[in-house]
């Protein structure tokens, strides 16, 4: 995705941008019917009067306009129980919802087809026929708030929700995983160790910057590596917070140090969006943070929900599979196409992601003992999935996890259950599988024979 696209996908996601469009089309649906009598060639039955669709219009604009004013104040309320009971970080989502972007750019297009038919009609400027379309254009808005208002009815039993929130969280976390196991390295060069694969003589290409990485165009740095003969490798992936002197990247290759390479580093570094808050497109590991983050909120004493935790434990395992089922560690490069191969990109590394995804949870919970059974239970399925990295940073989360568990359970009855069920998960991982007695009947070996 280009910077200009992902610039676009934002601004496309902004409620004063949908509520304009739909605004502008309702004052064009009021003067189409100015223009349209004079294309009308016969007369429409039965006469229409102006005062009959003044007083349709009169009703339409002074209702949308209380319509329009209370939902405005239950978006905002919405948005309050989301950062007080859910993470702030999750109101972003909430803000781009596009059924109550439709709905309230439905009622605020709605008054203005109807303020600027009641002004076009008060100036008499529409004949017989105009009225009569200016009617059926009427009956048209009439339908369109109708089905609006039932599906805002509908839409706000869920709006605000801890659980309608933690879906939205989801959905936009298993896009972001399930675009960044479609483009693991965003379409450049892999890197499997970046702090081997950089080359010592490359330089760095500083921020200038305070902020968050939310967008990288790796088009934009490929073109800069073709113009300048350079190889270019991403040090700072979105989501990466950086400030002055972070390196943004590194590069190799012969350019004038006079003139060039201030060009070069002036495209780099607008190659990097950079803000204040991550974003959700291109950071798996944001959404896996604020799912983590619900979590927290629900454990805090304010709130002692662990029934949220263990919900939140449950969806995590949905998002962990996903990329560990999808070779999300590193597998399968040669099915992956580079297609910038002068940009240098490393691919997530699962250590990091189960840091994002259990470790406040590990902390948290680690006193409760139904919370940690259910962690337990889960990096123990999430240990049997994925390539060795993956498995190992499953087995390497389940440890810290019970270091912190047997410090914190409060009596010996719940750290005895905990170490009995891991117990119990180890038996279980000792035995062989079918997988593994294949592979030691193709080699020639009897079960327990030791290869003899």
């Amino acid at each position: 995705m280009t910077h200009f696209q992902w610039v676009l996908r934002q601004v496309s996601r902004r409620l004063w941008v949908r509520a304009s469009l739909i605004g502008f089309l309702g004052v064009l649906a009021a003067i189409f019917a100015l223009i349209a009598e004079r294309y009308v060639p016969m007369e429409l039955p039965g006469q229409i009067g102006a005062d009959a669709v003044g007083s349709i219009l009169n009703i339409i604009a002074s209702s949308m306009l209380a319509v329009t004013t209370f939902s405005l104040s239950v978006m905002i309320a919405a948005y309050g129980s989301v950062t007080s009971n859910v993470t702030p970080r999750a109101t972003k989502l909430l803000m781009q919802d596009s059924v109550t972007q439709n709905v309230l750019s439905t009622f605020v297009g709605s008054f203005l087809f109807a303020i600027v038919g009641i002004v076009v009609l008060q100036t008499g400027a529409y004949g017989a026929r105009g009225r009569g379309i200016l009617f059926v254009v009427t009956i048209g808005v009439i339908a369109l708030i109708v089905v609006s208002l039932l599906h805002w009815i509908d839409h706000l039993t869920r709006l605000g929700r801890v659980g309608e929130t933690t879906d939205r969280v989801e959905q936009a976390t298993r896009e972001a995983i399930e675009a960044r196991l479609v483009d693991p390295w965003l379409g450049g060069q892999p890197m499997d160790h970046p702090e081997r694969d950089i080359p010592e003589d490359a330089r760095p290409v500083s921020a200038d910057a305070i902020g968050y990485v939310q967008h990288v165009d790796i088009g934009a740095l490929a073109r800069c590596a073709e113009a300048f003969d350079l190889e270019i490798f991403v040090a700072a992936q979105p989501g990466v917070f950086i400030y002055p002197h972070t390196p943004l990247a590194h590069i190799l290759g012969t350019i004038d140090e006079a003139g060039e390479r201030g060009e070069a580093v002036d495209d780099i570094r607008d190659a990097f969006t950079i803000g204040a808050e991550r974003s959700f497109d291109q950071d798996p590991r944001f959404g896996l943070a604020v799912m983590s983050e619900i979590a927290s909120r629900a454990l805090s004493p304010a709130m002692n929900d662990t029934g949220t935790a263990i919900d939140v434990l449950g969806r995590m395992a949905r998002l962990m599979s996903l990329w560990g089922g999808g070779s999300g560690g590193g597998e399968g490069e040669k099915e992956i196409e580079v297609r910038f191969p002068r940009v240098h990109v490393a691919a997530l590394a699962a250590d990091d992601l189960f840091d994002d995804a259990f470790l406040l949870l590990a902390r948290d919970g680690a006193g409760l003992i139904e919370v940690q059974l259910r962690l337990q239970k889960t990096l123990a399925a999430l240990a049997q999935m994925g390539d060795s990295s993956f498995k190992a940073a499953a087995r390497n989360q389940a440890r810290i996890a019970l270091l912190r568990a047997q410090a914190a359970l409060p009596i010996e009855v719940d750290r005895e259950r905990l170490k009995a069920f891991l117990d119990d998960v180890a038996e279980v991982e000792a035995q062989p599988t079918p997988h593994d007695e294949s592979a030691r009947l193709s080699a020639g070996r009897e079960p327990g024979t030791g290869g003899g």
